[in-house]
């Protein structure tokens, strides 16, 4: 195998430790200020840092119609584009169910309430930290017609 090649079958030592000292990136906020800017609902940040290696953190976020679901989603993207933020890949806008956006260190999953239920991804993630909205924006500035763009 060449070094340029990561083995999937390769476990995550967890007898290593992450500097906890080493800070979550300061761009979170616009991601954070971008799903809240469309009423986007229960929204969870769990840093997965020390349980997987494809991304640090998840972000998660609920709508209560496929129409929420799409303009959380789109509302993000856009808001991020703004702070020349772009996704590598986003995977079920048409469907408004469960989108996924991928932003490298970043995930962000945007369901429909019933959906997140029944995957339960903070049940099967539930090792990971759980990271406070409040540690990155200050939510009483947040409305639905703002968002990361005019910070």
């Amino acid at each position: 195998m060449t070094p340029d090649k990561l083995d999937p079958t390769v476990e995550i030592d967890s007898t290593v430790e992450l500097d906890s000292a080493r800070e979550l990136d300061p761009s979170m906020q616009f991601f954070i200020k971008a799903a809240l800017g469309r009423k986007a609902k229960d929204l969870l940040i769990l840093d997965v840092r020390k349980l997987t290696s494809f991304t640090d953190v998840f972000l998660i976020c609920s709508g209560r119609s496929n129409r929420q679901v799409t303009a959380i989603a789109e509302h993000i993207k856009e808001d991020l584009k703004k702070n020349s933020i772009a996704p590598i890949s986003i995977e079920g806008l048409k469907e408004g169910q469960w989108v996924l956006m991928d932003y490298g260190h970043i995930l962000i999953h945007v369901f429909l309430e019933p959906v997140r239920e029944f995957y339960d991804l903070e049940g099967f993630w539930s090792n990971a930290e759980r990271i406070l909205v409040e540690d990155y924006v200050d939510i009483s500035e947040i409305d639905e017609n703002s968002g990361a763009g005019e910070s």
